[in-house]
C-alpha cells in the first residue's frame, strides 16, 4: 500500500502542478505533451490522475486515524 499511495502522491502532485500552469499561463503540459486535451493518451493521462484523487480521498480516513495525537499541556 505504501508503494501505491506513493505514485499516487507523485501523480497528484504533477497534475497539481499542470493545473497550476493552466490558471497562471494557459499553458495545459500534459496536452502540450500528448498531443492536445482531446488525444486519447492526454485523456489516459487525465484518467489517471482523476483516479489517484479518488484513491486518496479512498485512504484519507485511514492517515487521519493514524495520525499522532499532540497533548495539549496548559501552564499554570
Amino acid at each position: 500500500m505504501r508503494a501505491l499511495d506513493l505514485i499516487t502522491q507523485i501523480l497528484l502532485i504533477v497534475g497539481g502542478l499542470n493545473w497550476l500552469l493552466v490558471g497562471a499561463f494557459r499553458f495545459d503540459l500534459v496536452a502540450a505533451l500528448f498531443g492536445g486535451q482531446d488525444s486519447p493518451l492526454s485523456r489516459l493521462v487525465y484518467i489517471v490522475v482523476g483516479l489517484c484523487a479518488i484513491w486518496q480521498i479512498i485512504r484519507l480516513p485511514a492517515r487521519l486515524d493514524r495520525s499522532p495525537v499532540i497533548a495539549r499541556v496548559d501552564r499554570p
